[in-house]
């Protein structure tokens, strides 16, 4: 699938990428060329139901969490929901990933980003109220890459890396599945929220969706084109296949008087997702997973002032805008993922054996824009004020392979039946800044003349660029066994070791105990671990920020520098942490089941992104006054968190008149706390300024404390009736002010989303709808004390308003 992207400046060229890169690119394109190009066989239409909707919008099921190949839904000690997505990819409002589950699962939270440089391009999601960076993300079981994005900006994730769920298009996915349970001894680091396995379609036949939506005040228009495939070739081999265009125009809420654009981000994505196996020899079936994407995409910064105002001459030139502009930050993203795989029977085990590898790059252009130096010494030397309006900005990537050699075996002869599994993994990551063009960020008109670099995002200098990898190994051992007819245990110890920081050992021991043939009481103890992202390590970037409606730049000093070591910031280290969920289900008939799960979590030495240290500290003061930047930020593994919370899901199915009723209710409250702050030794005393009051607020609040779903959907063919209300409860922010300013307080809000569907045939239906349907917005605030500069924050379910869809779906 074609789609445009705008060309990079002509000034520099993309830097190449590393030959063990480039091997790796070139074995997954020519995989995907490969795949595709394979003939179809014929196969009979599927009689089995396999593929079908599971009825249920949340159930419990014993996918992740266990390494039995075995098993029943209804034993599982821990925690797991079940998402189909058929009914979100062919009949739903939203047309991505991230926000089909944001308005489906409680414990999920994704809210787009504006006014906050590349968080606005890729949005980040996490679980239970902690950061993105602690939940780990599956697909198909095998371990997917973090983007090479830090949140610096923005209400959610700040400090954090994450995934980008919106790599892989919603037709493609069968079921997501939810672990909402501390997993790092089973899976490794990232685990200590839960763990999210994406599960992708294998029925046979194709299908495709036409989608179209847009605001009600008649922006932020979106197009869907999407196409699946999935048949039958050689020897009982598979393969699924899935297209997908995706058009985002821009939303813009910023009012009269605003010059800013506030709203989504225009984005433009192709993407192309595969998966299949094939039997190689008695016993053994290859498998492979791969999937690409290109996007491309645009979000407004901070508005600079024309004539009159403060911007002149510092970050705007009167010959070029004299009445203001809006830079716009351009970011081209490329995203892979590829698993390659050997599973089987080795004598009486099974094992698996697989490669993964996943890379992410995100390259800036910063259009519309200046040179504010370079403007004013074209004045200076007798010019109109004339600077480019477009710079390469440079950016950074990230790439990560892994290989798993899993084994399992079920021995029925010890205790009532014991399942053994165990495994070893290597994984190797690299992280790469590259500088932006020499405009981008260079002073040319001499210190205090003008502002450097390209105005809404100075570019990547070459004292930022690193090239850098790490590497670590694991080996665990994982025991589930019927301890009674009624009582079924599991046990997991992981050891790990890291090329940069040391080794860690974790464990698991979780419980189930049938109390009678409709209820199970279940409960989890485990340890868990997070390493240090090399993004976190090693991001290193000066960049403007706007506090209280004024620009200062900000540097933010890579970890184990010269600036970092002269402020007293120690090496980073892993956060560790211990969980502890008890709950239980109930399931009085088939129509009717009910779960309930409460879980802490404490976490200790998280790594967070520190308050400001401006010219007047002591030991950097002066160091920034040499850089001409106002402020220095750093990451530091300086607080412990507790977070406490409970999880309900009820789910329930009725004949109503001549129709179907399904009703779901799923809702999670979540608290943190920051408990500590660690302060090293050299900033004892100052832990206001290592975290300060506004980035504690980001930790403690940056979701809302309270999120619940409840939805009907009404079957009475050929007609479909849904209705999902979306409760979020309430979140406090800081302020740049501070006390006596009072924090920013948001309350609890409710939307809903309502569709209708008529299915002309088993073959082809059309939805029409709306999303937020309320037209409600967060809680008005004081713009100059927000984090994008504007009435409303990112918070809750955004700052859109309400929206119109609808979907056409043709199975052909």
């Amino acid at each position: 699938m074609t789609t445009p992207f705008r060309a990079a400046s002509p000034t520099q060229p993309r830097p190449a990428l590393p030959a063990h890169r480039a091997l790796a690119r070139g074995i997954h394109l020519a995989l995907l060329a490969a795949l595709i190009a394979l003939p179809a066989q014929a196969q009979e239409p599927d009689s089995t139901g396999e593929g079908e909707e599971v009825e249920k919008l949340l159930d419990q099921v014993f996918v992740i969490g266990s390494r039995r190949a075995a098993g029943s839904d209804t034993e599982t000690p821990l925690p797991v929901d079940m998402i189909p997505m058929e009914k979100a990819a062919t009949e739903g409002a939203h047309f991505d990933l991230a926000q089909a589950l944001q308005n489906v699962s409680p414990s999920f939270n994704s809210t787009r980003q504006t006014g906050a440089d590349g968080a606005d391009l890729i949005d980040s999601a996490a679980l239970r109220g902690l950061g993105s960076d602690q939940t780990l993300v599956l697909v198909e079981g095998k371990r997917l890459h973090s983007v090479a994005l830090v949140n610096l900006f923005g209400a959610r994730n700040r400090g954090n890396t994450g995934t980008d769920f919106n790599t892989i298009p919603l037709l493609a996915v069968e079921r997501v599945e939810v672990l909402r349970d501390g997993a790092a001894a089973q899976y490794g680091s990232d685990a200590i929220a839960g763990v999210i396995n994406i599960a992708l379609k294998r029925s046979e036949g194709c299908e495709g969706v036409l989608g179209y939506g847009q605001y009600s005040r008649g922006d932020g228009q979106n197009y869907l084109g999407s196409a699946y495939c999935g048949f039958g070739f050689g020897n009982d081999g598979r393969l699924s296949i899935t297209a997908e265009g995706l058009y985002r125009g821009r939303s813009d809420r910023s009012g009269e008087d605003n010059p800013r654009t506030i709203g989504d981000s225009l984005s433009r994505n192709g993407t192309l997702y595969l998966n299949g196996d094939m039997p190689v020899f008695d016993g053994f079936t290859a498998y492979v997973v791969a999937g690409a994407q290109r996007r491309f995409a645009s979000s407004g910064a901070f508005a600079r002032g024309g004539l009159g105002s403060d911007d002149i001459p510092s970050r705007n030139s009167p010959g070029m805008y004299p009445d203001g502009f809006v830079p716009f930050i351009e970011g081209d993203v490329d995203d892979r993922h590829a698993s390659l795989g050997l599973r089987g029977e080795l004598g009486d085990w099974y094992a698996d054996f697989s490669w993964t590898h996943g890379y992410n790059r995100l390259m800036y252009t910063i259009d519309r824009t200046l040179n504010a130096s370079i403007a004013n010494l074209d004045l200076l030397t007798g010019g109109s004020g004339i600077s480019p309006t477009r710079f390469d900005a440079g950016g950074f990537a990230f790439s990560q392979d892994t290989f798993n050699a899993d084994f399992s075996r079920y021995f029925d002869g010890v205790m009532n039946g014991l399942n053994t599994a165990f495994g070893f993994e290597y994984r190797r990551e690299n992280y790469e800044i590259f500088a932006g063009e020499p405009g981008s960020y260079l002073d040319v008109d001499g210190p205090g003349g003008g502002n450097a670099g390209s105005q809404g995002f100075p570019g990547f200098q070459p004292g930022d660029e690193t090239d850098t990898s790490r590497h670590n190994w694991a080996a665990y051992l994982d025991l589930e066994a019927e301890l009674g007819e009624r009582t079924t245990g599991a046990f997991a110890l992981r050891y790990e070791d890291y090329s940069d920081f040391g080794s860690t050992l974790n464990g698991k021991l979780a419980l189930g105990f049938r109390a009678s043939d409709t209820v199970l009481l279940r409960g989890s103890l485990s340890t868990g671990f997070r390493a240090p992202s090399l993004q976190q390590r090693l991001f290193s970037s000066t960049f403007t920020d706007f506090i209280s409606g004024e620009p200062v730049d900000v540097l933010l000093a890579p970890n184990g520098g010269a600036v970092a070591n002269a402020a007293g910031i120690p090496a980073l280290t892993e956060e560790t942490s211990d969980s502890i969920t008890f709950g239980l289900t109930w399931t009085p008939t088939d129509a009717l089941s009910l779960t309930l799960d409460a879980y802490r979590i404490d976490i200790d030495d998280r790594i967070v992104l520190s308050g400001r240290f401006d010219t007047s500290d002591p030991n950097i003061g002066a160091i920034l006054e040499g850089l001409g930047v106002g402020e220095a930020q750093f990451f530091v593994n300086s607080v412990d968190t507790r977070t406490r919370g409970i999880d309900l899901t009820i789910a329930h199915t009725a004949q109503l008149g001549e129709g179907e009723l399904r009703t779901y209710l799923a809702a999670n409250r979540s608290l943190t706390d920051v408990t500590a702050i660690n302060a090293p030794e050299a900033l004892v005393g100052r832990e206001d300024v290592l975290l300060s009051e506004r980035e504690r607020l980001f930790i403690e609040e940056g979701g809302p404390s309270t999120k619940a779903t409840l939805g009907f959907d009404y079957d009475w063919q050929p007609w479909n009736f849904s209705l999902r209300v979306i409760h979020f409860g309430s979140q406090t922010l800081g302020t740049f002010s501070g006390p006596p300013v009072p924090n920013a307080h948001y309350r609890p809000k409710t939307s809903a989303d309502v569709g209708i569907t008529y299915s002309f045939s088993e073959n082809s239906k059309l939805t029409v709808g709306g999303a937020n349907v309320f037209d409600v917005f967060p809680t008005r605030q004081n713009p100059d004390e927000t984090d994008n500069g504007h009435v409303f924050d990112s918070v809750q379910f955004g700052l859109n308003g309400a929206s119109v869809f609808a979907r056409y779906w043709l199975r052909f």
